[in-house]
Order: structure tokens, then C-alpha cells, then sequence
């Protein structure tokens, strides 16, 4: 008898794999913010990214993580959402973190976060400085861009 051929992994599942190697508490608040982004970008392609050090689902109005919006990752250190145009931003509560030329982003707590009055006018600043906006109608899909197990890691700098 010929072998069965190996299923394909949906999208879906190749995500929670990735995310597997991560505390569950830090796996839990991952999904309940990607689950609030969705809603406020339903029509958003979900662009997955899996780094030796982080998950990364850039919501991006095409098909390429770099035009992404709003960009949620799960890291050792917690979650963080990420906001493109970052540094050009209104930010009065100096609520964004880092130093990127592109993005900031600020720490997330709890999903409740991205409602509060401050974060969420952070996200339609970062929707207004877009040069691309979200498809008007549609439903966005989960892309898989990268798989951990075919990534070197990166190299530190040297010193």
C-alpha cells in the first residue's frame, strides 16, 4: 500500500504552532489582541511572521507585511502593538516606545488596551498617515510568510 501523504497545515495551525514555544498566558493575551485588531481591520490581510525571538502578523492592506498598519507581536517580554508611521504620530501621553525610523509601538496589557481613548486615537492616526487604505469590502486571510525552522538567527552587531 502506497503512504498517505503528509496533510498540509492550514495557516491557522502552522500560527499556533508558532506560537506553541510561548507561555500560555502570553499565547492567551496574543489571541484575544489579534482578535481585536481583527475586528477594527476585518478586511485586513493578516501577514504571519515567525522570528527566533517573536511572532509577528503585520495587518496590512495588500499582500506585504511592510505596508502593514498595525502590527501585534508576542515576545518573551510580552506583547507589544506596533504602528507604522510611529515617530510622525500625535503622541501627547508619550504612550509609543523605541527608536525605529518607521514604527513605534506601545505594550499591551490586556486587549482592553487598544480601546482605551489614547491607544485607540494612536491606531487612527497611524490609519490616517497610511498611504494605502484597507479595502473597503472583503474579508482579510491569514499568510503565512515565514516558517522558524528555515531562519538563521539574526547576527548580533559587532562591537
Amino acid at each position: 500500500m502506497p503512504a498517505k501523504p503528509a496533510t498540509a497545515q492550514t495557516p491557522e495551525s502552522q500560527l499556533q504552532s508558532f506560537l506553541e514555544r510561548f507561555d500560555p498566558k502570553q499565547q492567551k493575551l496574543f489571541g484575544s489582541v489579534r482578535a481585536a485588531v481583527r475586528k477594527r481591520f476585518p478586511t485586513a490581510n493578516e501577514l504571519a511572521y515567525d522570528y527566533p525571538d517573536s511572532v509577528v502578523i503585520s495587518f496590512s492592506p495588500t499582500d506585504r507585511g511592510f505596508e502593514g498598519i498595525v502590527t501585534i507581536a508576542v515576545r518573551e517580554e510580552g506583547v507589544r502593538l506596533y504602528l507604522l508611521h510611529g515617530p510622525q504620530l500625535p503622541d501627547p501621553k508619550k504612550l509609543l516606545q523605541g527608536s525605529g525610523k518607521q514604527v513605534r509601538f506601545v505594550p499591551v496589557e490586556a486587549a482592553t488596551r487598544l480601546a482605551h481613548p489614547d491607544v485607540a486615537a494612536l491606531i487612527d492616526a497611524a490609519v490616517d498617515q497610511s498611504k494605502l487604505p484597507m479595502p473597503a469590502k472583503g474579508k482579510g486571510t491569514l499568510i503565512i510568510r515565514s516558517d522558524g525552522a528555515k531562519k538563521r538567527p539574526r547576527k548580533k552587531p559587532a562591537k
